[in-house]
């Protein structure tokens, strides 16, 4: 094979070695297989869709890697692996496949090559995929007006990367276009727009999904594909997947802060929308300590349980996979703290001196940081499947006020979504939820947060969550919480605010200038 010149300079032995590997040749041979596949799934047909992976080599850097791509205009389930473009990582073309006699058009590079490339270049994917689906169609097709796709309390909701059970799955739509390179300027836009989605929806066209790798883009394109089937079909049932129960399709009244009415329309997973004014669906981010839950539950009961279960728990599940995850977190934080001067931390040993060893100076670690009330991915991971025993022991319930049920139940009837933001993990939270006083409330929850958005105290983190429940304005969520400094930053990143009294709650400044509540029966 000749050297290729790559932007007016030739590859190197090196690079020419790479182009010329067993790796490429591999990824030929995968995405040949995937595209039959693929056909067989109704995704590829007519030639349309097409998938690109890039050539895995633990020497070379993600960015760095060559991208092997499928041919456009060709009969998917018919290619060979010699029919394949390698790319460069910026999508220079280095390899382009031999013609084939009449009746076969010369080769072509796909049409898709754009935006597969923002896919790696602003999500660092190893894998994109392009379907057409008649699901990924049809499921744009539902409402016209929208913007987005939404579902939630699905099984297949957990195929998703960064999702579970609970959460509400948001897929951005984009309006299609007369030629595919068209849609790179709009794709580039919602994929920043939406920095927790792993697609892009094409109205009338189709899904573009990518991944990690071709294992997590594939079994997150068969998750997507799923879903869209199931949004669908409940639509035809008369029936909402975009609220937790999944109820009928409804257009209801609802009320929210300052005495506003709005009509709500809940249809198909989509943001409402009438002739007057933008799509109106609003919805409530509640906080939980001295908010939905009494501070002294988190203080009295939850945080010395931890702390006093903490090496039993350690000890119990030491060689799970969790529990190693676990340690591994806490031995980065400790280490950054030490390296910080933060007190009370202590060096954790290696696992070779031994089992008792690394616990006893995790459960120190864990103790000075419980006792510091830090706001900590590691401790709250940890906290989390701690108290999850607790829970499933009966040892724990968890704690709400009696005007929560109630509040919470009408906001859902009323077609409001519900959504819960707490330096505590999701796992904790739904912990909270699902085991409290007054029984499992989760069915009236759309979706959990905690500090992966980002600081309670940071604006940015309460604009991240506005474009997580896909609203058009901020000032359409409503953000209730006892802690003055949260309610500054939500309101600074435009949310309407609510600051919670409650017993036991810390004194606010004078003219804090926030509307107060004792009850959420006042909302």
């Amino acid at each position: 094979m000749a050297a290729v010149a790559v932007n007016g300079a030739k590859l190197g032995t090196a690079s020419q070695a790479y182009l010329e590997s067993r790796a490429v040749s591999d990824t030929k041979v995968l995405i040949s297989d995937l595209c039959r596949q693929f056909y067989n799934l109704g995704w590829v047909s007519g030639t349309g869709g097409s998938i690109t992976i890039k050539v895995h080599d633990d020497s070379v850097p993600k960015p760095q890697q060559l991208v092997v791509m499928s041919p456009s205009g060709v009969q998917k389930e018919r290619m060979l692996p010699e029919d394949m473009y390698v790319l460069s990582p910026n999508g220079s073309i280095l390899s382009t496949p031999s013609p084939k006699p009449y009746p076969h058009k010369p080769p072509k590079c796909s049409d898709c090559g754009p935006l597969f490339m923002k896919a790696y270049e602003m999500r660092n994917a190893g894998a994109v995929i392009h379907s057409h689906g008649i699901e990924s169609c049809l499921v744009t097709m539902i409402n016209p007006l929208a913007k987005e796709f939404r579902i939630t309390h699905m099984e297949m909701i957990k195929g998703i990367q960064g999702h579970g059970y609970y959460d509400e799955l948001v897929v951005p739509i984009i309006e299609n276009t007369a030629y595919e390179y068209e849609l790179t300027e709009s794709l580039a836009k919602a994929i920043e727009a939406y920095p927790k989605t792993t697609a892009v929806l094409v109205r009338n066209h189709g899904i573009y999904i990518w991944g990690d790798s071709w294992i997590s883009a594939k079994t997150q394109a068969e998750c997507y594909h799923y879903l869209f089937d199931a949004a669908i079909k409940l639509n035809q049932l008369g029936l909402d997947p975009s609220t937790p129960i999944h109820g009928p399709i409804q257009n209801v009244k609802g009320v929210l802060g300052s005495g506003i009415h709005r009509n709500i329309s809940v249809n198909a997973g989509t943001p409402a929308s009438d002739n007057k004014s933008d799509p109106s669906q609003r919805c409530i981010v509640l906080d939980i300590e001295g908010t939905t839950t009494p501070i002294s539950f988190v203080t009295d009961v939850l945080f010395p349980y931890a702390r006093n279960n903490v090496g039993r728990h350690l000890s119990a599940t030491y060689d799970t996979a969790e529990t190693q995850d676990d340690i591994k977190l806490l031995r980065s934080q400790v280490q950054d703290d030490l390296e910080k001067g933060v007190v009370g931390s202590v060096p954790i040993p290696l696992d070779d001196v031994g089992k008792e060893e690394v616990i006893g100076a995790l459960v120190a670690n864990v103790e000075s940081m419980i006792k510091a009330d830090r706001k900590i991915t590691a401790l709250k991971q940890l906290q989390g499947h701690i108290w999850r025993t607790g829970y499933e022991k009966k040892e724990l319930e968890g704690v709400v006020f009696e005007d929560v049920p109630e509040a919470l139940k009408k906001w859902h009837d009323s077609g409001i979504k519900v959504y819960i933001y707490s330096s505590g993990s999701r796992l904790a939270q739904r912990l909270i939820f699902g085991n409290s006083n007054y029984g499992d409330l989760r069915e009236y929850l759309s979706g959990f947060f905690d500090t992966t958005v980002g600081n309670k105290r940071e604006s940015s983190s309460y604009a991240e969550i506005v474009q997580s429940v896909g609203v058009d304005k901020p000032s359409q969520v409503l953000f209730v919480t006892d802690v003055f400094q949260e309610a500054v930053a939500a309101k600074e990143a435009g949310l309407e605010v609510i600051v919670s009294i409650r017993p036991g709650n810390g004194p606010l400044p004078e003219n804090h200038g926030f509307k107060t509540i004792n009850s959420f029966s006042e909302i």
